[in-house]
């Protein structure tokens, strides 16, 4: 896959990241599909990395999402603690 095809599996990621974690992020929708799109490509990359699934593997996608919503919720634990 290109790097293109990766923007776009990781922006499709990113959003249903953000659909599974709904609620408000500080840094606005754009923001968290971004944050989404880190995670999507750090938990594609470490399933692959460990050997739990092939580069075409459909549970890539899963192990995509995880990493999604790892990083979601890292970035809004940390931004809060700056809020208080």
């Amino acid at each position: 896959m290109g790097v293109i095809g990766w923007i776009v599996f990781g922006l499709i990621v990113g959003v249903v990241g953000k659909l599974l974690m709904p609620g408000k992020d500080p840094g606005g929708f754009l923001a968290t599909v971004a944050i989404g799109i880190i995670g999507a490509l750090f938990g594609g990359m470490l399933g692959r990395m460990v050997g739990m699934y092939g580069q075409d593997d459909p549970v890539g996608f899963v192990m995509a999402v995880i990493g999604a919503i790892l990083f979601l919720w890292l970035y809004r634990a940390i931004t809060r603690r700056g809020d208080t």
